[in-house]
């Protein structure tokens, strides 16, 4: 099994940089014809809805809908397929960026109730409240 970096990953989905994007898809196709995995982190997939939304404007619809592509596919291991999976049912419908709704996520699997932001628009929400 090989991990994934983000630069890998976005090269892959974005097609910008022509010899980047050929080396990933050979290795994609390489690991689906030998029917092995690669590794994709949540940090990574953090960086990619970044990535995806500042430097290539995707939409948050454009995001979601390839994340959820990317959830799916058979030779993708994720580090937590259901925490990524509840992580972007909540960025879909909230106010927040990915990377707020996987903090939340991440401090509830380890015995938190809320996250302390000074995020206004994250104070509306469930699950996060202001410091002090």
């Amino acid at each position: 099994m090989i991990a994934l970096d983000t630069n890998v990953l976005v090269r892959y989905l974005v097609e910008d940089h022509e010899a980047q994007s050929k080396a990933a898809k050979r290795l994609i196709k390489k690991v689906v014809a030998a029917d092995d995995l690669l590794f994709v982190a949540d940090i990574v997939l953090v960086e990619t809805v970044w990535v995806l939304s500042r430097s290539y404007g995707f939409s948050k619809s454009e995001i979601v809908k390839v994340m959820c592509l990317l959830l799916s596919a058979r030779n993708l291991k994720w580090e937590s397929a259901d925490r990524i999976s509840r992580v972007l049912a909540a960025f879909e419908k909230g106010r927040g960026g990915f990377a707020d709704y996987l903090v939340r996520q991440m401090g509830r699997e380890n015995g938190c109730q809320d996250v302390a932001t000074f995020d206004r628009k994250l104070l509306k929400e469930d699950g996060f409240i202001k410091p002090g």
